[in-house]
């Protein structure tokens, strides 16, 4: 049995969206001169006084490591009928780190999702490595065992590299990095491994948005496809749901950054996703005016051929439930899912994903 391929375009991927010839990921002419491994020295040594994020902790996380044989070890988050996983910080982490993170990553899963956009899932899945923790405290989080209880294991980099490669020996169209802004010096380290072994695969950035500028700059020429998910607009409301007040703010500020080092989204022929940006904004109850704000700005100030994908899977997680943001106990309604589109087509976007490609099984 074998994944069904599909070779019909995405709705949106126009032909001059649609590159003649893949090109090889950028990352392996920065191999090649030496300059990653340069990234990698200058992403390590923000570790010491931490500004990987827009935390700025300026927490020493470079040492922060676990005691001989610690590492690897598998931490599973203590659950209690009704409540919330409770979040699980190893000892030797520094107090007042925000991420909850010392010098190697935690990792939490790594498989070939299906359930990623088409260009990104293709037929074969998207090489999906979950970090576990997150600089964020979304209220809402889908995900909460990974990144608010941080669930998963601590890996050094030859580890990382290795997930990279068995994702590749499986067949995934890419590496797609989840949460990873508290952890751009460990993804580096863990790439320039992985592509000194032979890996050759696009990567793509899965991110809240929250990032800093100057991991974005060890970033620039390393990532393929930018996706990040610009949650609110409204200061107040990313204070009481994400707790972070600046998070409008610095969302803006990346976008239009990484926008400026990929450009719109590009496919090659069999509509996988090449390179460029894909912005994510999740559909909130009542949550339309922050929508119409967001898509403002994008088709304004980075660009109308911006690639969207309005989400519509919002459903009451994490810590919200009835006695705790009530405003957030329901489902967004279909009058609000499809004034958002048109909303968004409304303020001069065009690009829209939509589920295109049927994943079935043939015979042979």
């Amino acid at each position: 049995m074998r994944a069904a391929r599909v070779r019909s375009h995405p709705p949106a991927a126009t032909e001059r969206f649609i590159v003649a010839q893949r090109s090889e990921p950028a990352y392996l002419g920065l191999l090649r001169s030496g300059e990653l491994e340069r990234r990698v020295r200058l992403a390590l040594d923000e570790l010491e006084s931490c500004t990987v994020c827009p935390r700025d902790c300026r927490v020493d996380r470079l040492h922060a490591v676990p005691p001989h044989g610690e590492l690897g070890a598998l931490l599973e988050a203590e659950r209690i009928a009704g409540q919330a996983p409770k979040r699980i910080v190893a000892a030797h982490i520094a107090k007042g780190t925000s991420c909850f993170t010392g010098r190697y990553a935690r990792v939490s899963s790594a498989f070939a999702h299906l359930g990623e956009e088409d260009g990104l899932r293709g037929w074969n899945g998207s090489g999906t490595i979950f970090f576990s923790f997150c600089n964020l405290r979304c209220v809402f989080c889908q995900n909460w065992d990974i990144s608010q209880a941080g669930e998963g294991r601590e890996v050094r980099a030859p580890d990382l590299a290795e997930m990279m490669l068995d994702l590749q020996e499986r067949g995934c169209h890419n590496i797609n990095f989840v949460t990873p802004e508290h952890v751009v010096p460990q993804l580096l380290e863990g790439l320039l491994l992985a592509a000194g072994a032979g890996l050759r695969l696009p990567l793509v950035y899965n991110t809240s948005a929250y990032d800093s500028l100057r991991s974005l700059e060890l970033l620039d020429g390393v990532v393929d496809v930018y996706m990040p998910d610009f949650k609110y607009w409204d200061p107040a409301k990313a204070r009481r749901y994400v707790k972070a007040e600046d998070y409008p703010e610095v969302a803006r500020r990346t976008i239009r950054e990484m926008h400026r080092q990929v450009g719109p989204l590009l496919f090659d022929r069999d509509g996988l996703a090449v390179r460029g940006l894909l912005v994510r904004h999740l559909v909130m109850p009542g949550g339309l005016e922050d929508a119409r704000e967001i898509f403002r700005f994008l088709a304004a100030q980075v660009s109308p051929d911006t690639y969207v994908n309005v989400m519509e899977q919002y459903y009451p997680a994490g810590a919200v439930e009835e006695g705790n943001h009530p405003e957030l106990c329901r489902r967004p309604d279909e009058r609000e899912i499809l004034a958002a589109r048109e909303i968004a087509e409304a303020e001069g976007l065009r690009r829209f994903d939509e589920r295109w490609r049927r994943i079935g099984s043939l015979s042979g």
